[in-house]
């Protein structure tokens, strides 16, 4: 808020000193509105832990499908054949290993998060 500073010069002085006060005071309660905006906080923290779930979605996808692409050339060359063979029919339905791998990294962020909020760090 302003300083006291003795009074006001003239009446133009006090207006200005009113109207600086005004928006101030303007300033206080919007600031305290949205920090009383619990369920508009919540649909915000909502919405951005919505985009975190998704870009990570896409960075474990790219990542499964990097992943499978090594481990296909690397079987391709050399291992024993029921790995190739597990390998080549994973290579042939990506899908099935795609969703096991995405549901294991819900699975792994749940706990994260889970673990988090009951403080066991």
């Amino acid at each position: 808020m302003t300083e006291p500073t003795g009074g006001a010069k003239g009446p133009d002085e006090l207006r200005r000193q009113i109207e600086r006060t005004r928006g101030e005071l303007g300033n206080t309660v919007e600031e305290l509105a949205g920090k009383a905006d619990v369920k508009g906080r919540a649909r915000t923290r909502a919405a951005d832990l919505r985009d975190k779930a998704g870009a990570m979605t896409v960075q474990l996808r790219s990542s499964a499908a990097q992943a499978g692409h090594s481990v296909q050339d690397r079987a391709s060359h050399v291992g024993p054949r029921p790995v190739r063979t597990v390998v080549q029919a994973g290579m042939r339905h990506p899908k099935p290993v795609l969703m096991a791998g995405a549901a294991g990294a819900v699975v792994a962020v749940g706990v994260v998060r889970w673990r988090y909020a009951h403080g066991h760090r």
